[in-house]
């Protein structure tokens, strides 16, 4: 799901100095620009004045905003890729929203009943996402109430836990927590593609929550995606969308659904010494490339650790690999607050405690662009342990 929008100054279309602040504390998928630039007019897209002009792109299906050839491209991608069960022949819906967002806020109002008592808890394992706090309490709405950390959660009745596999931001595959009598899940995907982890089989649970951002880097056509098994809950959800934005920008679903035919094509036709021209190859090997330059400098100056994660058969790739998570869940050795650190050598990160947890970690993100991250690496080069503790 989208990060949120810290204040810090960000150098991402500047020249970089040695006084700039660079933040890290951002989800900005950026890192992939050069790819698509190398793309050229292949996802050009050309619109007519009197084209997509209603609000209706399929008036007889469930979601009726939703562009007939974004559905294709979805189910088409999930098949090719192999990240989760979409097909038609599957029954499962599909319901597009302006990001995951709002589609995370379609899911509280599907998933609970103004006929209920109480307002429904909404629990997540910490850490969890940032974010999930303040987006299920933000409307102050009667029917759900965020109730913290799924681990110590034991109250009674029922109640929504949002699962994030693997998970922002540490990267960990994550299962359900609470016990699941009684309970909704929300099974949050956004990093569940091969260029972050290995897919190692088709995710099939009831309400599968993805976003074109993480997917692709195109985070500013604000397309987020729910696959649904149930269609009492897709019907809900569409009329929060219908009350609340009326649909879905059909000029973003239109550049969405010619992106995704893109990747789905180069994957279906890359075989043999053309393998690494599609996207999620890229992605995987430039992710990789990152994550062992920054252990090599975590290693280096003894003062930070990251977590280990255990390699796993990737049935895309075809072959064993390694996670490349989308975030650096990064520890201070000494037990101190990391991002107090970080900020100290101008470098904004997110602290543990925006996430469920302690001070010593923080969220660095690995999706800046190529200067950003150099300069990273050379200012946590630059933080060295020494023997008093201090810095």
């Amino acid at each position: 799901m989208v990060v949120g929008f810290e204040k810090a100054v960000s150098s991402t279309k500047s020249v970089l100095s040695s006084d700039s602040i660079i933040n890290f504390a951002r989800g900005d998928p950026t890192v992939y620009e050069s790819y698509w630039k190398r793309l050229g007019d292949r996802c050009k897209m050309v619109i007519p004045g009197n084209d997509l002009m209603s609000y209706f792109s399929d008036a007889g299906s469930l979601c009726w905003f939703l562009m007939p050839e974004l559905d294709h491209a979805i189910r088409r991608l999930h098949r090719v890729v192999g990240n989760a069960v979409a097909d038609d022949g599957d029954d499962r819906f599909i319901v597009v929203g302006t990001g995951s967002t709002q589609l995370f806020q379609a899911l509280l109002y599907a998933l609970s009943s103004s006929h209920q008592p109480e307002p429904i808890s909404v629990v997540a394992a910490a850490p969890f996402y940032s974010s999930y706090p303040e987006e299920t309490e933000y409307l102050r709405s009667e029917l759900y109430k965020w109730a913290g950390d799924a681990y110590s959660f034991d109250k009674d009745g029922p109640y929504i836990e949002v699962v994030t596999s693997p998970n922002n931001p540490d990267g960990a595959i994550r299962g359900a927590v609470v016990n699941p009598e009684g309970s909704k899940l929300i099974h949050d995907l956004a990093y569940y593609w091969p260029q972050y982890t290995p897919i190692t089989g088709r995710a099939h649970y009831d309400i599968m929550l993805f976003t074109f951002s993480k997917a692709t880097g195109h985070a500013g056509s604000r397309i987020g995606l729910v696959i649904v098994k149930d269609k009492e809950i897709a019907t809900k959800m569409v009329k929060f969308i219908e009350l609340s934005s009326i649909g879905v920008s059909k000029e973003s679903q239109f550049r969405a659904a010619k992106i995704l035919g893109a990747i789905s094509e180069d994957c279906l036709n890359s075989t043999g010494p053309n393998k690494e021209d599609n996207f999620f190859e890229y992605g995987h090997r430039l992710m990789s490339e990152r994550w062992k330059k920054l252990r090599e400098v975590v290693k280096r100056n003894g003062v930070f650790s990251l977590p280990k994660y255990p390699q796993g058969y990737c049935n895309f790739r075809g072959k064993s690999t390694d996670p490349n998570p989308a975030f650096a869940w990064l520890k201070r050795k000494d037990g101190l607050n990391c991002d107090i650190l970080l900020r100290e050598h101008k470098i904004v990160t997110r602290g543990g405690t925006n996430f469920g947890v302690g001070s010593e970690n923080t969220r660095i993100s690995m999706l800046s662009p190529d200067e950003e991250f150099n300069l990273l690496l050379v200012r946590l080069s630059a933080i060295k342990r020494t023997t008093n503790g201090h810095h």
